[in-house]
């Protein structure tokens, strides 16, 4: 991508793409737009691409979102949390007379 032009014309078409939830442009030339989605069809979006602004799109790589680990928590350190105990009644007894 040459210009700004191109970089908003090209985030326009990959927001537009079905389940695309979010668009960037990265890369040290800012010649690369990574698209975050679930479902999305990156062979139709690149045809798309390449179709609108004239130039060779191609796909780098395609996975799954690393999701951010959360740190634990102990329940020690944690008042707000308190463990489940489970408290069950008394089974009752029969006796029978005889």
């Amino acid at each position: 991508m040459t210009n700004e032009k191109c970089r908003l014309k090209a985030m326009k078409i990959a927001s537009n793409a079905e389940g695309v939830t979010s668009v960037a442009v990265e890369g040290s030339d800012k010649d690369q737009l990574v698209v975050i989605g679930e479902r999305v069809d990156a062979a139709n979006l690149t045809g798309s691409l390449r179709k609108k602004l004239s130039y060779g799109a191609a796909i780098l790589s395609v996975g799954e979102e690393k999701e951010k680990e959360k740190p634990k928590e102990d329940l020690q350190n944690n008042p707000e949390q308190h463990a489940l105990v489970y408290q069950y009644p008394p089974v009752p007894m029969f006796c029978e007379a005889i």
